[in-house]
């Protein structure tokens, strides 16, 4: 997926964390709510100016993150 249109990084909001197309939801408050248990469907129940796509491209970016991540051993 390609999460590039979605997850943007603005430096005045959410201290610059990233975030969904300009929300002030942040890429770590999805991770965390589907951490504990909520499912996608709750999500955008609870939030729904959130899409699917928008919990995918989450996940898409954490994914992408954490492969380019630099290990120093």
């Amino acid at each position: 997926m390609n999460y590039k249109n979605i997850i943007i990084l603005e430096a005045g909001k959410r201290s610059g964390k990233p975030c969904i197309r300009g929300l002030r939801m942040t890429v770590y408050d999805v991770l965390d709510m589907l951490a504990n248990g909520m499912s996608s469907e709750e999500i955008i129940d609870d939030f729904p100016e959130l899409a699917l796509t928008d919990i995918q491209a989450c996940l898409a970016y954490a994914a992408d993150r954490e492969q380019n991540q630099l290990i120093i051993s």
